[in-house]
């Protein structure tokens, strides 16, 4: 009997000392990508995508990594799949899972990739749902670790929307042990329960988003309005419009403040182009990142950890 797959479905899946390894590791390959070594761990292995939302990043990273590690990546969109809709998640789990070696699912519900987990022979990777986002999360702390070393102790200041992305950073507050401030307007606020298990050391809400940002190392956001609630983006505009991040804002930062997004960005709504084309910017290198410790992150689930 086969032991059961690991799975990365929320970022607290993993312990913080699994996800140094996968730092460390992800730093490793990045420079043995740099410098043009092949390294090709999991030939003959293949990687199922299925994308319920389209994505330029995720699709690319993963394609490509999965390439990079001498695999194959096959791009499964909704017409192919629709989880539920054309066929019980379940038995799609169950008949994916027997073809292939690793499933990234990207899809709407936590819920999906949950029920598509306890299903699959292999390990399932969350590549985002309504609730999460920990493939994210990953590239973004390795970003700050190259730029900034650990991020333990530092302030992480998310404004805007309380959306996937700011879940997994509060998550991360957790296990990395640092400072985590949230600015939304009101209306927008973190649902409470994702709050409740948080000390004050871990989370702090804020209305007024230059609170929030005042002697952070880290200020990041999104989109105001995120896939699937485009019909409130004008409702979104008014409301959100004191929480663009601008050069004026990010002056209430530490002077060595980072400015990160997960992209795609809007210039001039959540963000100012001279914040997101500036010097605090690490939003390509963050970007690339997503590559990098998605290979470690595969690797890893295929081989456990690797000395090679």
């Amino acid at each position: 009997m086969h032991h059961p797959p690991r799975h990365f479905l929320q970022l607290k899946d993993f312990a913080r000392a699994e996800l140094e390894y996968l730092f460390a590791r992800a730093r490793q390959l990045k420079a043995r990508q740099r410098n043009g070594t092949l390294y090709q761990p999991l030939r003959g292995r293949t990687l199922a995508m299925i994308f319920e939302k389209s994505s330029t990043r995720t699709r690319v990273s993963f394609e490509a990594g999965m390439a990079q590690l001498g695999g194959h990546a096959l791009f499964l969109t909704n017409r192919e799949t629709q989880l539920g809709r054309g066929e019980p998640i379940e038995d799609v789990a169950e008949v994916i899972s027997r073809m292939v070696d690793m499933v990234m699912v990207r899809t709407f519900e936590q819920d999906i990739v949950e029920r598509f987990a306890v299903h699959s022979r292999v390990p399932v990777i969350n590549g985002l749902t309504d609730e999460y986002h920990p493939c994210q999360i990953l590239a973004d702390i390795f970003t700050f670790h190259e730029q900034r070393g650990p991020i333990r102790g530092k302030t992480v200041a998310w404004i805007g929307d309380s959306n996937n992305v700011c879940n997994t950073w509060l998550q991360a507050a957790k296990l990395f042990d640092f400072n985590f401030h949230v600015a939304t307007p009101p209306g927008y606020e973190l649902e409470p329960e994702r709050g409740e298990s948080y000390a004050s050391m871990h989370l702090e809400c804020f209305t007024d988003p230059h609170e929030a940002v005042r002697e952070a190392d880290l200020v990041t956001t999104d989109v105001w309005t995120s896939m699937g609630f485009e019909d409130e983006a004008d409702a979104r505009k008014r409301e959100f419009a004191d929480y663009r991040i601008d050069v004026d804002m990010m002056k209430l930062a530490k002077p060595d403040a980072l400015f990160m997004h997960c992209l795609p960005a809007h210039r001039g709504e959540e963000v100012e182009a001279a914040v997101i084309d500036g010097p605090q910017s690490v939003v390509w290198e963050e970007a690339e990142n997503r590559l990098h410790t998605q290979k470690a992150l595969m690797e890893f689930l295929l081989l456990g950890k690797v000395e090679a």
